[in-house]
Formats: structure tokens, C-alpha cells, sequence
């Protein structure tokens, strides 16, 4: 099937979430796949369509230490955008990973991420077979605080997190890649100093880069290694 790459550069996380929602609206049941790359304008937070964020963030810190907040077209928890990789794909109805539901069309798409990342890691990863079961009921509102079924793992830790929302037409599958870790001060700020998903983050995520240039390299390199992986 074919594949159109749209890259839309830099824009405000509320402006990325709203490009998507477009997509998906326009999005025909017999049209091509849709690889969707860009970035984010400033540190962000999206979150899932019905995630509460007031119980779970703590939105004037977030606003006075200049950090957007917008709520994706997709489900699930949130996601920091601080020094990851996202990018989203649409996949048509007629598409067979579409056609064999959620849990198809979610590992058919980490599949090819799981494969892109292959060149930058030195052991195998895998697609978790079941999800993990959170230390603590607040984990599960939050992408990278525990691994779910399908999720790209090296051992516990999660390399690769989504979220998707379906259609008749098709769905939307909204993927961050970690590249680094949000600061521990950071994270204490914008979920609570006493937040168990503060530790369980750090105890999941295993993010692809070292230092900052390592993450700077990665987000050069990724876009093609994406397009190579869905389009060959």
C-alpha cells in the first residue's frame, strides 16, 4: 500500500494534535497510509481524549514553567514531549492490520517502529505480549509509567509508547519514541512531588540517548529511518 509522508516542522502541541484530527476526519477508507512527522514548538504534554488532567496535573506549575498542555484525538494517558520523538501514522479501513482490529493494527505498526530502531540498539527488542500490571492506580493514566501489550520492550523497559483512535474510515496511531528522560525535578513539579508514576517512569522508560546532542542526533535521524520502514 502506499505511503504519503507529510512533514509539517514545528508547531504548538495544540496545532500537532489538531493537523491529526484533521487527518483522521479526511481520512478514506480506500486511500493511502499517511506518515505524519513533526515537532514540537516548546516542551509539551499531550493527553489522552478523556484523561482528567486536572486530578493528575499540576497545571499551574506546568503553565508558569512554560510547558503546553493539549489533549490528543486519540485515548490513553499522558505523554511528555520533552525529549522524545513522536510522530503519528493513518491507516485506511481497507488496510488488513486495520481490518484485524486494535491489538492487530497496534502491533503491525510497532512492528515496523520496533524494526526502524534495530541500527541503534545493541540487543534485540520485542513487543511486550501483556500488559504490565501498574505498582499504583495512578501509572496507568500515564504512557510511559508502565508497558502495555504491544509496546516496543528491551527487557521491562519501554522504548516506544502509542495511542489510537478508530473510525469506519480508518485509525489514528499517535507513537513517542523516548529518547531521553524528563528531569526528575520536572516531572516532581508537573505530577506531584509524592507521585508514584515519578518513579515508575524512570523505572520503565528506557530512552534511546545518553545526553542531549545523542537525542538532537536521533531526531535527524529518525524521520528517514521511519519513512524507510513503512514505505519499503
Amino acid at each position: 500500500m502506499d505511503c504519503q509522508v507529510l512533514s509539517t516542522g514545528v508547531r504548538s502541541a495544540e496545532d500537532n494534535m489538531q493537523f491529526d484530527t484533521e487527518l483522521l476526519e479526511g481520512l478514506h477508507s480506500e486511500g493511502s497510509m499517511i506518515l505524519h512527522l513533526y515537532e514540537w514548538s516548546r516542551p509539551s504534554i499531550t493527553y489522552g481524549y478523556f484523561f482528567k488532567k486536572e486530578r493528575w496535573l499540576q497545571i499551574d506549575e506546568l503553565k508558569r514553567r512554560g510547558i503546553d498542555l493539549a489533549r490528543r484525538p486519540t485515548g490513553g494517558g499522558a505523554v511528555f514531549h520533552l525529549w522524545d520523538y513522536a510522530f503519528s501514522l493513518l491507516l485506511p479501513a481497507s488496510h488488513p492490520a486495520f481490518q484485524g482490529g486494535l491489538l492487530a493494527s497496534y502491533q503491525w505498526v510497532n512492528e515496523r517502529v520496533m524494526d526502524a530502531l534495530k541500527p541503534l540498539l545493541e540487543s534485540e527488542a520485542l513487543l511486550i505480549r501483556e500488559d504490565m500490571k501498574p505498582a499504583a492506580a495512578a501509572n496507568a493514566h500515564f504512557c510511559m509509567a508502565r508497558p502495555t501489550q504491544y509496546d516496543v520492550v528491551l527487557g521491562a523497559k519501554k522504548l516506544v509508547g502509542a495511542a489510537q483512535r478508530r473510525t469506519k474510515e480508518g485509525l489514528l496511531h499517535q507513537g513517542t519514541i523516548a529518547l531521553m528522560m524528563p528531569e526528575r525535578e520536572i516531572l516532581e513539579a508537573a505530577l506531584g512531588a509524592d507521585s508514584p508514576v515519578v518513579q515508575a517512569m524512570l523505572k520503565h522508560t528506557l530512552p534511546l540517548a545518553g545526553s542531549k546532542e545523542a537525542a538532537d542526533q536521533l531526531r535527524r535521524q529518525l524521520p528517514e529511518m521511519l519513512v524507510n520502514s513503512f514505505t519499503n
